[in-house]
Protein backbone atom coordinates (compact mmCIF):
# COMPACT_ATOMS: atom_id res chain seq x y z
CA UNK A 1 0.00 0.00 0.00
CA UNK A 2 3.11 2.08 -0.11
CA UNK A 3 1.12 4.65 -2.63
CA UNK A 4 -0.21 6.13 0.35
CA UNK A 5 3.44 7.18 1.92
CA UNK A 6 4.94 10.78 1.11
CA UNK A 7 7.63 10.82 -1.89
CA UNK A 8 10.17 11.55 0.71
CA UNK A 9 9.82 7.79 2.26
CA UNK A 10 9.58 6.18 -1.10
CA UNK A 11 13.22 7.76 -1.15
CA UNK A 12 14.55 6.72 2.46
CA UNK A 13 17.07 3.61 3.14
CA UNK A 14 16.69 3.58 6.89
CA UNK A 15 19.13 2.67 9.45
CA UNK A 16 19.11 -1.23 10.51
CA UNK A 17 20.16 -1.42 14.13
CA UNK A 18 21.72 -4.42 15.70
CA UNK A 19 19.69 -7.32 16.09
CA UNK A 20 18.15 -7.93 19.60
CA UNK A 21 16.98 -11.87 19.33
CA UNK A 22 14.68 -13.21 21.79
CA UNK A 23 16.80 -16.39 22.41
CA UNK A 24 17.37 -18.15 25.90
CA UNK A 25 21.41 -18.19 27.14
CA UNK A 26 22.95 -15.61 23.94
CA UNK A 27 26.04 -14.07 24.78
CA UNK A 28 25.10 -10.89 23.08
CA UNK A 29 27.89 -8.91 21.52
CA UNK A 30 26.42 -7.35 19.12
CA UNK A 31 24.95 -4.16 19.98
CA UNK A 32 27.86 -2.51 22.58
CA UNK A 33 26.06 -2.81 25.34
CA UNK A 34 27.69 -2.33 28.92
CA UNK A 35 27.57 -6.05 30.54
CA UNK A 36 27.17 -4.58 33.66
CA UNK A 37 24.51 -2.61 35.34
CA UNK A 38 23.75 1.17 36.06
CA UNK A 39 24.75 2.33 39.05
CA UNK A 40 22.86 1.32 42.32
CA UNK A 41 22.22 5.35 43.08
CA UNK A 42 20.62 5.25 39.11
CA UNK A 43 18.20 2.80 40.47
CA UNK A 44 17.73 4.17 43.61
CA UNK A 45 16.74 7.44 41.86
CA UNK A 46 14.34 5.94 39.15
CA UNK A 47 12.77 4.07 42.45
CA UNK A 48 12.15 7.16 44.03
CA UNK A 49 10.39 8.72 41.00
CA UNK A 50 8.51 5.73 40.75
CA UNK A 51 5.17 7.24 42.03
CA UNK A 52 2.25 9.42 41.00
CA UNK A 53 4.10 11.95 39.74
CA UNK A 54 3.96 10.22 36.28
CA UNK A 55 0.75 11.70 35.81
CA UNK A 56 2.50 14.65 35.32
CA UNK A 57 4.46 16.13 32.45
CA UNK A 58 8.53 16.01 33.17
CA UNK A 59 10.54 19.34 33.65
CA UNK A 60 10.35 20.26 29.57
CA UNK A 61 14.00 21.95 30.07
CA UNK A 62 15.50 19.21 31.72
CA UNK A 63 17.25 21.46 34.11
CA UNK A 64 18.59 18.68 36.55
CA UNK A 65 19.68 16.66 33.87
CA UNK A 66 21.59 19.40 32.18
CA UNK A 67 22.91 20.68 35.54
CA UNK A 68 24.17 17.39 36.56
CA UNK A 69 26.08 17.64 33.11
CA UNK A 70 27.46 20.66 33.64
CA UNK A 71 28.43 20.79 36.99
CA UNK A 72 30.31 17.32 35.89
CA UNK A 73 32.44 19.39 32.81
CA UNK A 74 32.73 22.48 34.74
CA UNK A 75 30.56 23.88 32.19
CA UNK A 76 27.21 26.19 32.40
CA UNK A 77 23.81 24.58 31.94
CA UNK A 78 23.70 27.03 28.37
CA UNK A 79 26.13 24.81 27.29
CA UNK A 80 24.47 21.71 27.55
CA UNK A 81 21.42 19.91 25.21
CA UNK A 82 19.86 16.89 26.04
CA UNK A 83 17.82 14.15 24.12
CA UNK A 84 15.99 10.75 24.06
CA UNK A 85 19.24 9.07 23.28
CA UNK A 86 22.17 10.32 21.27
CA UNK A 87 20.76 9.48 17.95
CA UNK A 88 18.22 12.25 18.60
CA UNK A 89 20.72 14.77 20.04
CA UNK A 90 22.19 14.07 16.03
CA UNK A 91 19.22 14.32 14.39
CA UNK A 92 18.82 17.71 16.04
CA UNK A 93 21.94 18.65 15.05
CA UNK A 94 21.93 17.49 11.53
CA UNK A 95 19.28 19.70 11.09
CA UNK A 96 20.12 23.21 13.27
CA UNK A 97 23.79 22.96 12.12
CA UNK A 98 25.25 20.48 9.76
CA UNK A 99 22.44 20.95 6.83
CA UNK A 100 24.31 23.82 5.17
CA UNK A 101 24.70 24.79 1.44
CA UNK A 102 27.86 22.67 0.60
CA UNK A 103 28.50 19.40 1.27
CA UNK A 104 28.68 17.49 4.87
CA UNK A 105 32.22 15.23 5.21
CA UNK A 106 32.34 12.11 7.20
CA UNK A 107 34.26 9.34 7.16
CA UNK A 108 33.89 6.46 4.46
CA UNK A 109 34.01 3.92 7.25
CA UNK A 110 31.33 5.27 10.15
CA UNK A 111 28.36 5.40 12.34
CA UNK A 112 25.98 4.27 9.43
CA UNK A 113 23.14 6.41 10.57
CA UNK A 114 24.57 9.48 9.12
CA UNK A 115 24.15 8.88 5.53
CA UNK A 116 20.08 8.17 7.02
CA UNK A 117 20.00 11.53 8.48
CA UNK A 118 20.89 12.72 5.34
CA UNK A 119 18.63 11.37 3.21
CA UNK A 120 16.22 12.32 5.75
CA UNK A 121 16.69 15.37 5.93
CA UNK A 122 17.73 16.10 2.39
CA UNK A 123 21.69 17.11 3.37
CA UNK A 124 24.70 16.62 0.09
CA UNK A 125 27.46 14.92 1.84
CA UNK A 126 30.93 13.74 0.67
CA UNK A 127 32.30 10.55 2.79
CA UNK A 128 36.40 11.12 3.03
CA UNK A 129 38.11 7.59 3.06
CA UNK A 130 39.96 6.60 6.02
CA UNK A 131 43.38 5.23 5.05
CA UNK A 132 44.65 2.15 5.00
CA UNK A 133 45.09 1.81 9.07
CA UNK A 134 41.37 3.23 9.18
CA UNK A 135 42.40 6.09 10.52
CA UNK A 136 41.01 9.37 10.20
CA UNK A 137 43.33 11.72 8.33
CA UNK A 138 43.12 15.84 8.84
CA UNK A 139 44.74 16.74 5.90
CA UNK A 140 41.66 15.23 3.89
CA UNK A 141 39.38 17.35 5.62
CA UNK A 142 40.87 20.36 3.46
CA UNK A 143 38.48 21.16 1.52
CA UNK A 144 35.12 23.35 1.00
CA UNK A 145 32.21 21.78 2.98
CA UNK A 146 29.23 22.73 5.05
CA UNK A 147 29.92 20.86 8.36
CA UNK A 148 32.40 18.09 9.25
CA UNK A 149 30.93 14.82 11.52
CA UNK A 150 33.02 11.95 13.12
CA UNK A 151 32.99 9.63 15.91
CA UNK A 152 35.59 9.21 18.40
CA UNK A 153 36.92 6.78 18.70
CA UNK A 154 35.11 6.15 15.36
CA UNK A 155 32.73 3.05 14.70
CA UNK A 156 33.17 0.66 13.77
CA UNK A 157 36.99 0.32 14.39
CA UNK A 158 37.26 1.58 17.59
CA UNK A 159 40.12 3.81 16.29
CA UNK A 160 41.12 7.04 18.55
CA UNK A 161 41.75 10.25 17.02
CA UNK A 162 43.63 13.05 19.46
CA UNK A 163 42.46 15.99 20.46
CA UNK A 164 45.86 17.69 18.41
CA UNK A 165 44.17 16.18 15.37
CA UNK A 166 40.87 17.65 16.23
CA UNK A 167 41.76 20.95 16.83
CA UNK A 168 43.58 20.94 13.38
CA UNK A 169 40.27 19.98 11.63
CA UNK A 170 38.44 22.73 13.71
CA UNK A 171 41.02 25.45 12.73
CA UNK A 172 40.77 24.39 9.28
CA UNK A 173 37.29 25.38 9.05
CA UNK A 174 36.44 28.16 11.94
CA UNK A 175 33.20 29.03 10.27
CA UNK A 176 31.64 25.39 10.10
CA UNK A 177 30.24 23.25 12.61
CA UNK A 178 32.67 19.93 13.52
CA UNK A 179 30.47 17.80 15.42
CA UNK A 180 32.64 15.41 17.57
CA UNK A 181 30.49 12.18 18.50
CA UNK A 182 31.58 10.56 21.49
CA UNK A 183 29.43 7.61 22.06
CA UNK A 184 32.72 5.60 23.39
CA UNK A 185 35.33 8.31 24.21
CA UNK A 186 35.07 6.85 28.13
CA UNK A 187 36.59 3.92 26.90
CA UNK A 188 40.85 5.54 26.28
CA UNK A 189 40.08 8.60 24.47
CA UNK A 190 40.11 12.00 26.38
CA UNK A 191 37.47 14.13 25.58
CA UNK A 192 36.62 16.93 23.46
CA UNK A 193 35.00 18.86 25.58
CA UNK A 194 37.81 20.33 27.33
CA UNK A 195 37.91 22.04 24.05
CA UNK A 196 34.49 23.92 24.18
CA UNK A 197 35.39 27.14 25.30
CA UNK A 198 38.05 27.67 22.87
CA UNK A 199 36.58 26.59 19.41
CA UNK A 200 33.24 28.21 18.92
CA UNK A 201 32.64 25.67 16.05
CA UNK A 202 32.88 22.72 18.11
CA UNK A 203 29.41 20.54 18.95
CA UNK A 204 30.59 17.05 21.41
CA UNK A 205 27.73 14.84 21.60
CA UNK A 206 27.59 11.75 23.93
CA UNK A 207 25.57 9.16 25.16
CA UNK A 208 24.73 7.32 28.29
CA UNK A 209 23.74 4.25 26.88
CA UNK A 210 27.77 3.08 26.68
CA UNK A 211 29.74 3.68 29.95
CA UNK A 212 26.68 4.42 32.11
CA UNK A 213 25.19 1.18 31.25
CA UNK A 214 21.95 3.40 30.44
CA UNK A 215 20.73 1.70 27.01
CA UNK A 216 17.37 0.95 27.89
CA UNK A 217 16.44 4.88 29.36
CA UNK A 218 17.60 6.13 25.76
CA UNK A 219 19.67 9.48 27.08
CA UNK A 220 21.73 11.62 25.45
CA UNK A 221 23.32 15.28 25.56
CA UNK A 222 25.60 17.52 23.47
CA UNK A 223 27.66 20.05 24.68
CA UNK A 224 29.05 22.91 22.98
CA UNK A 225 28.89 27.24 23.12
CA UNK A 226 25.18 28.64 23.93
CA UNK A 227 24.79 29.79 20.04
CA UNK A 228 25.24 26.06 19.11
CA UNK A 229 22.86 24.81 21.81
CA UNK A 230 20.06 27.62 21.34
CA UNK A 231 20.06 26.10 17.85
CA UNK A 232 19.42 22.65 19.05
CA UNK A 233 16.87 24.35 21.41
CA UNK A 234 14.99 25.46 18.56
CA UNK A 235 14.58 22.48 16.15
CA UNK A 236 14.07 20.48 19.84
CA UNK A 237 10.82 23.04 20.98
CA UNK A 238 9.32 22.23 17.21
CA UNK A 239 9.58 18.85 17.73
CA UNK A 240 8.76 17.81 20.96
CA UNK A 241 9.05 19.64 24.18
CA UNK A 242 9.58 16.62 26.47
CA UNK A 243 11.95 14.73 25.31
CA UNK A 244 13.39 13.56 28.92
CA UNK A 245 10.79 11.80 31.13
CA UNK A 246 10.82 11.63 35.00
CA UNK A 247 12.08 8.61 35.62
CA UNK A 248 15.17 9.50 32.90
CA UNK A 249 15.24 12.72 34.38
CA UNK A 250 16.41 11.90 37.67
CA UNK A 251 18.34 8.39 36.57
CA UNK A 252 20.60 9.78 34.42
CA UNK A 253 21.10 12.67 36.86
CA UNK A 254 21.82 10.39 39.51
CA UNK A 255 24.52 8.56 37.44
CA UNK A 256 26.98 11.37 37.29
CA UNK A 257 26.67 11.19 40.92
CA UNK A 258 28.78 7.96 41.52
CA UNK A 259 32.01 8.64 40.10
CA UNK A 260 33.28 5.53 41.61
CA UNK A 261 31.01 3.27 40.14
CA UNK A 262 31.32 4.72 36.61
CA UNK A 263 35.05 4.81 36.47
CA UNK A 264 35.15 0.98 37.83
CA UNK A 265 32.59 0.17 34.98
CA UNK A 266 34.84 1.55 32.19
CA UNK A 267 38.16 0.26 34.07
CA UNK A 268 36.81 -3.42 33.99
CA UNK A 269 36.25 -2.97 30.03
CA UNK A 270 39.21 -1.54 29.07
CA UNK A 271 41.39 -4.56 30.80
CA UNK A 272 39.06 -6.98 29.49
CA UNK A 273 39.63 -5.57 26.25
CA UNK A 274 43.12 -6.26 26.28
CA UNK A 275 42.65 -9.72 27.42
CA UNK A 276 39.99 -10.13 24.66
CA UNK A 277 42.56 -8.46 22.05
CA UNK A 278 45.75 -10.29 23.24
CA UNK A 279 43.52 -14.08 23.18
CA UNK A 280 42.20 -13.25 19.45
CA UNK A 281 45.71 -12.67 18.25
CA UNK A 282 46.66 -16.16 19.49
CA UNK A 283 44.42 -17.72 17.67
CA UNK A 284 44.84 -15.81 14.20
CA UNK A 285 42.97 -12.28 14.40
CA UNK A 286 44.19 -8.76 13.69
CA UNK A 287 42.52 -6.87 16.00
CA UNK A 288 42.41 -2.86 14.74
CA UNK A 289 43.75 -1.18 18.03
CA UNK A 290 40.53 -0.09 19.68
CA UNK A 291 39.68 2.68 22.66
CA UNK A 292 35.78 1.55 22.48
CA UNK A 293 33.88 -1.00 24.13
CA UNK A 294 34.51 -3.33 21.44
CA UNK A 295 36.92 -4.85 18.83
CA UNK A 296 37.38 -4.71 15.19
CA UNK A 297 38.87 -7.93 14.16
CA UNK A 298 39.59 -10.52 10.89
CA UNK A 299 40.73 -13.44 10.73
CA UNK A 300 44.07 -13.77 8.52
CA UNK A 301 42.81 -16.95 7.21
CA UNK A 302 38.59 -17.58 7.89
CA UNK A 303 35.58 -15.54 6.20
CA UNK A 304 34.27 -13.22 8.51
CA UNK A 305 30.34 -13.68 7.89
CA UNK A 306 31.08 -17.64 7.90
CA UNK A 307 32.98 -17.11 11.66
CA UNK A 308 29.79 -15.19 12.51
CA UNK A 309 27.16 -17.66 11.63
CA UNK A 310 29.10 -20.44 13.02
CA UNK A 311 28.74 -18.33 16.54
CA UNK A 312 25.40 -17.69 16.30
CA UNK A 313 24.96 -21.61 16.08
CA UNK A 314 26.72 -21.47 19.63
CA UNK A 315 24.44 -18.46 20.87
CA UNK A 316 26.78 -16.53 20.68
CA UNK A 317 26.09 -12.90 18.41
CA UNK A 318 28.37 -10.44 17.06
CA UNK A 319 28.23 -7.87 14.31
CA UNK A 320 28.88 -8.54 11.00
CA UNK A 321 28.84 -5.78 8.17
CA UNK A 322 28.64 -6.24 4.57
CA UNK A 323 30.43 -3.49 3.35
CA UNK A 324 33.27 -2.73 0.80
CA UNK A 325 36.41 -2.87 3.31
CA UNK A 326 34.94 -4.01 5.87
CA UNK A 327 33.46 -6.90 4.94
CA UNK A 328 35.90 -9.43 6.18
CA UNK A 329 36.21 -7.87 9.66
CA UNK A 330 33.37 -8.78 13.07
CA UNK A 331 32.61 -6.23 15.53
CA UNK A 332 33.10 -7.37 18.88
CA UNK A 333 31.38 -6.12 21.95
CA UNK A 334 33.76 -6.26 25.15
CA UNK A 335 30.99 -8.83 27.41
CA UNK A 336 32.49 -9.68 30.82
CA UNK A 337 35.16 -12.04 31.36
CA UNK A 338 32.94 -15.34 31.47
CA UNK A 339 31.27 -14.08 27.86
CA UNK A 340 34.72 -13.23 26.41
CA UNK A 341 36.62 -16.51 27.82
CA UNK A 342 33.10 -18.30 26.20
CA UNK A 343 33.57 -16.72 22.95
CA UNK A 344 37.18 -17.32 22.66
CA UNK A 345 36.71 -21.40 23.70
CA UNK A 346 34.01 -21.25 20.81
CA UNK A 347 36.38 -19.27 17.78
CA UNK A 348 38.61 -21.87 19.20
CA UNK A 349 36.20 -24.85 18.47
CA UNK A 350 35.27 -23.43 15.04
CA UNK A 351 38.60 -23.12 13.95
CA UNK A 352 39.90 -26.27 15.22
CA UNK A 353 42.64 -25.16 17.53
Amino acid sequence: MSQFWSQLVHTLTPYVPGEQPKVDNLIKLNTNENPYPPSPKVLAAIAEQNNEKLKLYPDPNSDLLKQAIADYHSLETNQVFVGNGSDEVLAHAFQALLKQDAPLLFPDITYSFYPVYCGLYGIDYETIPLNDQFEIQPADYQQNCGAIIFPNPNAPTGRLLKLDAIKEILEMHPNRVVLVDEAYIDFGGKSAISLVNDYPNLLVAQTLSKSRSLAGMRVGFAVGQAHLIEALERVKNSFNSYPIDRLALYGASASFKDEEYFQDCCQKIISTRETLTNAMKEIGFEVIPSAANFVFAKHTTEDAEKLAMALRERKIIVRYFNKPRIDQYLRITIGTDEENNALIAALKEILGK
